[in-house]
């Protein structure tokens, strides 16, 4: 629990209404799923949000960052310390040419129909990724061939010390499904991305053809984090999950899905320990199956 000094401290900048306690994380993750946070706050400025770390260091709460919620498997006994979410309130989108800067709070889809709507192509591939941006660059997020670093000319981000700065994207070391944002404990304010001129109905064109094939091959009619795995090299996870005859296979509410091996959703009122579980399951029996580990690309927090 978090005493209520912290409280009162945070009530010097958030109004009652962004301060949450006790708050369930299942209303705010993609899965549906996770126990309560200490405290949630619903910073609206740069400011509010630098004043959240800024009480949490001096006061030694534990801090987290959430953007949608998507990638995200909460624990059952929910979270300590502090929950800040960077969302809807921190969601402004500028255009400049070919380049727009957004705030780590935007969903990737809106940041997507902006470009379309500038004749700016590159971004189609992000459009139907549930997740934010903060959330997407930190995991350089990607979809049919395209990935975040592709084009990402900068981020500014809060640093450990809480000092603002502006990175060159050439300096996060993304990879896949991965940059250094977590190691060196940044959180991301915004970013801007570097597209090309092109014309609105191919942009239109490719972004209905993405959505379309998310539509028919992913289970979006259960609540998932999007792809339980990262791809292993030389192999696709869904298919090695299909291949040693896991499709269907459940564990409590939790399911690997029918329509795509790679999805674990929650099929009916899952917990996270049924998820986690599941996870495990699948990890042991294709290792047995075809020696290959899988790696979990939903990321794990909270308290089990």
């Amino acid at each position: 629990m978090v005493a209520k000094e912290f409280i009162d401290r945070l009530k010097e900048v958030y109004p009652q209404d962004r301060i949450l306690e006790q708050e369930p994380m299942k209303k705010h993750t993609t899965f549906k799923i996770g126990g309560p946070a200490d405290v949630f706050v619903i910073p609206e400025t740069t400011e509010e949000l630098l004043f959240a770390c800024k009480c949490a260091k001096e006061m030694n709460v534990p801090y987290f960052i959430l953007g949608n919620g998507s990638n995200l498997l909460v624990g059952d006994k929910g979270m300590d310390g502090l929950v800040i979410q960077v969302y809807k309130n921190m969601n402004q989108i500028t255009v400049n040419g070919d380049e727009i800067t957004a705030g780590a709070g935007c969903l990737l889809s809106s940041i997507a129909k902006e470009a379309w709507k500038e004749e700016l192509e590159g971004f189609e591939f992000a459009g139907g990724i549930p997740g934010t941006f903060g959330g997407a660059i930190t995991m350089n997020a990607g979809a049919y061939g395209g990935e975040i670093v592709q084009v990402l000319k900068e981020v500014t981000v809060l640093t450990k010390e809480l000092e603002i700065k502006k990175i060159p994207a050439q300096e996060l070391e993304l990879g896949y499904r991965t940059s250094n944002i977590l190691k060196e404990e940044y959180v991301v304010l915004e970013g801007v991305i570097k597209l090309k001129p092109g014309k609105a109905y191919e942009i239109k064109s490719k972004m209905d053809e993405y959505s379309m094939a998310r539509r028919t091959k992913q289970p979006l009619e259960f609540p998932s984090a999007g792809s339980t795995f990262k791809r292993p090299e030389g192999y696709f996870a869904g298919k090695l999950i299909q291949d040693t005859n896991l499709r269907g296979y459940q564990v409590g509410g939790a399911r690997v899905s029918d329509k795509h091996c790679g999805f674990v959703v929650n099929q009916n009122k899952a917990t996270a320990m049924d998820v986690l579980r599941l996870i495990e399951d699948v990890q042991e029996k294709v290792n047995e199956k075809f020696g290959v580990m899988l790696e979990p690309e939903v990321k794990r927090v909270g308290k089990f």
